[in-house]
């Protein structure tokens, strides 16, 4: 019997390669026939096509990168976005083939399908956009919280921010010039969310979509939808909400009183959380440098982040976190 670390590297390398013949005959192998019409979509960690049907609307697929999440764990982000659908609340879900099944598998691959969904991306400054988000968002937390994850991750700043940190440090892609600055900004940088995370201590944790930005959300029949819940974790309610925020301080004061002032519509808001906003976000600058090293051997990487090997890349993320730093020596965000 091969040993797991080689099946795992066939299945990486099967699914850097992946082709249109072999992603069609994963769809025919559950949706029928396709009119071989294939078009590749903006995702980097998976891979998602829309893949047109012979007499049928058109429908998306999405085919998970191994290694990154259990079967039990994607199964738990299907069963919730299908409790959600069921809710009548605007999410994507996965379909169900005739034996009520959601995640598929064809050779090396696991994958899932979709309704394609037609819509635009939400104009954030229009009267009303803010307030209708914040009302979904919270109807979503309340009926995920009656789905409690057992096999997806927790938010754990403090945790995944050094792992985050541990990666990049010992990666060597950060310029030699560089490592001092990278190494003691990061470390006031977790300090600081060590801090934040003592002023929110008690707050209440929940299943939640996760990775809550513009690009995951569309706006559709005057109501928003939400995508992609590939993310879904455990933690803070304002998880879902700080990524709608920007600009200065007193931009996101306003937006922040729109969102609540819609999410409290439908459910409480713990006031401690607002403690965590630029936490997250730094934790977020942290990671992203982290996913793009990790991921740095899929052909998709370098092309899409040319300036990772650069050092000006590494200047930027520094004074990123620079900035992040002046930030969470604020007060938070006011509300009510």
């Amino acid at each position: 019997m091969r040993d797991q670390q080689a099946v795992s590297g066939d299945a990486t390398h099967a699914f850097l390669a992946l082709g249109p013949e072999t992603l069609l005959d994963a769809v025919e192998s559950v949706a029928g026939h396709s009119d071989g019409r294939v078009l590749a979509l903006n995702s980097f960690e998976n891979r998602v096509y829309q893949v047109g049907l012979e007499d049928r609307d058109p429908i998306i697929v999405k085919f998970y990168r191994p290694l990154r999440w259990s079967d039990e764990a994607i199964r738990e982000e299907h069963d919730v976005t299908l409790r959600l659908a069921q809710a009548e609340l605007a999410v994507a879900a996965p379909l169900r083939d005739r034996d009520g099944e959601t995640l598929h598998r064809f050779g090396p691959f696991r994958f899932a399908l979709y309704r394609r969904l037609g819509g635009r991306a939400p104009e954030l400054e229009r009267p009303g956009t803010l307030p209708r988000l914040g009302r979904l968002l919270a109807r979503v937390h309340n009926v995920a919280e009656q789905c409690p994850f057992r096999h997806r991750p927790r938010l754990d700043a403090m945790a995944m921010g050094r792992v985050a940190v541990d990666f990049v440090a010992a990666s060597g892609q950060v310029p030699a010039s560089l490592e001092a600055a990278y190494q003691s900004t990061c470390r006031d940088v977790l300090a600081r969310i060590e801090a934040a995370l003592a002023r929110a201590r008690g707050y209440r944790e929940q299943p939640l979509h996760g990775d809550c930005h513009l690009g995951n959300i569309l706006w559709r029949e005057d109501e928003p939808w939400l995508l992609d819940f590939d993310d879904a974790c455990t933690g803070p309610a304002v998880q879902d909400l700080w990524m709608l925020l920007s600009g200065g301080r007193d931009d996101m004061t306003r937006q922040l009183d729109a969102l609540l002032g819609g999410y409290t519509q439908f459910r409480d808001f713990d006031a401690r959380q607002l403690n965590l906003i630029e936490p997250l976000r730094s934790l977020r600058i942290m990671r992203h440098a982290a996913w793009i090293g990790q991921r740095w051997s899929d052909p998709a990487f370098p092309r899409a982040f040319p300036d990772f090997a650069e050092p000006r890349f590494w200047e930027q993320h520094v004074l990123a976190l620079r900035e992040q730093l002046a930030l969470m020596d604020e007060p938070p965000l006011p509300w009510p």
